[in-house]
């Protein structure tokens, strides 16, 4: 009797040591999990994207058959611009020239910047984003639109060829298509835009097109920056970035001067001295584009 409740004793001494080993790694394990830390980081994600980017680009306004799905939209400015990088790839592997700038031109307004090409090279996106458009347009022949994560959209347009289809996703810096000269172009180039919310802006505001530098991560555009008639396609225009929403609500206010027309003066020749496009000149003064201007006259000068 006694050698078998010694057995159970020390049957039940091991359990009780087995039991207490099975529990040690979970007393020692640390105090949080792989799922915790995900759980602990996705606030910070989220508030990151609803702050800065969208999370679903495609969430609206997406059309695949238009170039402007925002025509029912108003758009108030100054708005803020953010970007994820410093830098954006450029849209060509050459040097960029410019042949034609954002602003007035012949008469009609030139919502971007044409740059110099050969038909058949290649174009490739300046930002992350999504193809919205890859398809002929009226005008801009074949043309691709990427919407990016911090709600602009680049226009590529007088392409010779496609290389992307709608909903794509991209990384800056991949093969978009070539360029060419479909649509209404002289000359082989390609027509670059640069639009929020189907609002065109200036794309030098933007960007830097002597390198391929953002101007910076964040910063403000007013409507200035947003209508050609304030620009002349032959110029760059004179670049003051708005770095705070307090400098760009102080500049929507427009500085008025006066000029006194003198011998020899043409409305060019006043516009270029002011830096100014000859139509935002003839608007200030209700003036047409081929009127004739008299010595002692007086023009309102508005920047």
């Amino acid at each position: 009797m006694k050698l078998v409740i010694t057995v159970l004793l020390l049957i039940g001494i091991s359990l009780s040591v087995g039991a207490q080993n099975e529990q040690e790694p979970a007393a020692m394990a640390p105090d949080f999990s792989f799922k915790s830390i995900l759980d602990a980081e996705k606030p910070a994600i989220t508030a990151l994207k609803d702050t800065l980017f969208p999370v679903d680009l495609k969430a609206e306004y997406w059309d695949p058959t238009v170039c402007n799905p925002y025509r029912d939209t108003a758009v108030t400015f100054p708005v803020q611009l953010q970007f994820r990088d410093s830098t954006y790839h450029s849209p060509i592997f050459k040097d960029k020239i410019v042949t034609s700038r954002y602003g007035w031109r012949n008469g009609r307004p030139h919502r971007g910047i044409d740059i110099d090409l050969v038909t058949g090279d290649s174009i490739l996106a300046m930002l992350d984003g999504i193809v919205r458009l890859s398809r002929a347009s009226k005008g801009y022949g074949k043309t691709v639109i990427v919407r990016h994560y911090n709600g602009l959209e680049t226009v590529y347009a007088h392409l010779s060829e496609f290389g992307v289809k709608a909903n794509d996703t991209l990384a800056k810096g991949d093969y978009l298509g070539k360029g060419g000269v479909s649509g209404n172009a002289r000359g082989s180039h390609l027509h670059l835009e640069v639009n929020y919310k189907g609002v065109s802006i200036n794309p030098e505001y933007v960007f830097e097109f002597e390198n391929n530098n953002i101007r910076a991560k964040a910063f403000w555009v007013t409507s200035n920056w947003t209508r050609p008639i304030e620009h002349n396609s032959k110029r760059q225009s004179e670049i003051k970035l708005l770095l705070t929403e307090e400098e760009a609500l102080a500049s929507v206010t427009k500085q008025r001067s006066i000029y006194i027309v003198k011998s020899g003066d043409t409305l060019s020749m006043i516009s270029k001295q002011n830096n100014i496009s000859i139509a935002s000149l003839c608007q200030a003064n209700a003036l047409k584009s081929n009127a004739i201007i008299k010595i002692g006259q007086k023009l309102f000068i508005e920047k």
